[in-house]
């Protein structure tokens, strides 16, 4: 079994930027097809932000798209998620995730880290 910590998040100003990291043991990312980023706001259900995938390449949620980048360091076994231009409704807990297939559900989660965006 894979274990997943989220690492980076904080409190910034809107426009501002954040990275956040997502380190993998147990297992490598490339043992999964996809790996994932979601996001939950107080209140709200968990919804999908970005994911990256050797097989199917990246994918963005509406919202998020042109601001945030997903990429992976095979090296370091990480994956990132650069956001940039940060709004107030970007403020939310950010969990990352791997699928033990594509197109199902995702199988493992982190803990999640809180990004905090002030108007």
């Amino acid at each position: 079994q894979v274990q997943l910590v989220e690492s980076g998040g904080g409190l910034v100003q809107a426009g501002g930027s954040l990275r956040l990291s997502c380190a993998a043991s147990g297992r490598t990312f490339s043992t999964y097809p996809i790996v994932g980023w979601f996001r939950q706001a107080p209140g709200k259900e968990r919804e999908f932000v970005a994911s990256i995938s050797w097989i199917a390449g990246n994918t963005y949620a509406d919202s998020v798209k042109g601001r945030f980048t997903i990429s992976r360091d095979n090296g370091k076994n990480t994956v990132s998620l650069q956001m940039n231009s940060l709004k107030p409704e970007d403020t939310a807990v950010y969990y990352c995730a791997v699928a033990r297939r594509l197109y199902s559900d995702y199988d493992y989660w982190g803990q999640g880290t809180q990004v905090t965006v002030s108007s």
